[in-house]
């Protein structure tokens, strides 16, 4: 399929997509995903998180503003996920600033399995043990190849992997394949990667491929292109793309710019 066809099964099957995101931009996410056309639900307790990811179709996990209590309930989410074979996406942010933040992303990893891995370089490269000059949340700088990068860590945790920059960076271990759309203005407005994590959730709950991973990127990249047509500064911006967003169509296809 072309990428705007799994958009349209999107909007025709609105995927609800239980989010445990970063509570700095929930907000952004949900209007995002309602924007695109999936329906969101944010659950943190663990007295519901089971119950919550099996009504859904697809769950994300983010540790961006990750505590002990936030963990363990993703621990049940993530399980419940799996049982039910539903799309698991993992957003390991800033896992680079802490020994905490890695300590719960090497858990997750060992206690779930993730359909998807998708963060900036730095994130990827610290979960893969790779010297990377990261600053804080933000992706830094490193001298690895990033195409490769992407290669190995699909291989190392056995899920697609996707990493956000320049240029996107996706694979499965076999293939990989990079996404050139998107502004760097993107990385001016928090919670950008965050509701990408949501988006290619979105995405995989109509098909768990990664060609369904590429279409998400892209035009999710083509939506900051046309947000920037709009607006060169961040605040504006950012109301610009959540309208980009709803008005994606099949005439989008045209702007994709990979590299196989």
């Amino acid at each position: 399929m072309d990428a705007y066809s799994y958009l349209h099964a999107l909007r025709q099957t609105s995927p609800l997509v239980h989010n445990m995101t970063n509570q700095v931009v929930a907000n952004f996410v949900a209007n995002g995903l309602l924007s695109l056309g999936a329906s969101p639900i944010m659950a943190y307790a663990e007295e519901e998180v089971g119950t919550i990811t099996s009504i859904c179709n697809a769950t994300a996990l983010n540790i961006g503003t990750i505590t002990s209590e936030v963990f363990y309930a993703m621990l049940l989410a993530g399980k419940a996920a799996n049982e039910l074979s539903h799309p698991l996406v993992f957003d390991p942010v800033g896992i680079g600033a802490s020994d905490y933040r890695k300590d719960c992303a090497e858990k997750l990893l060992d206690t779930a399995c993730m359909t998807l891995i998708r963060g900036n370089a730095g994130e990827i490269a610290a979960l893969c043990g790779i010297q990377w000059q990261s600053k804080g949340v933000d992706s830094g700088d490193g001298d690895y190849d990033l195409q490769n990068l992407a290669k190995e860590a699909a291989l190392k945790f056995n899920c697609m992997v996707a990493i956000s920059g320049e240029t996107d960076w996706i694979s499965d271990g076999k293939r990989t394949v990079g996404v050139k759309n998107g502004q760097p203005l993107m990385t001016q407005v928090t919670g950008m990667g965050c509701l990408l994590t949501a988006v290619s959730a979105a995405f995989l709950a109509v098909d768990q491929s990664l060609d369904s991973v590429i279409a998400a990127h892209s035009l999710y990249g083509i939506a900051g292109d046309h947000a920037y047509q709009k607006s060169q500064a961040p605040g504006t911006f950012q109301m610009h793309f959540i309208d980009q967003l709803h008005l994606l169509n099949e005439a989008d296809n045209q702007y994709i710019n990979i590299i196989e």
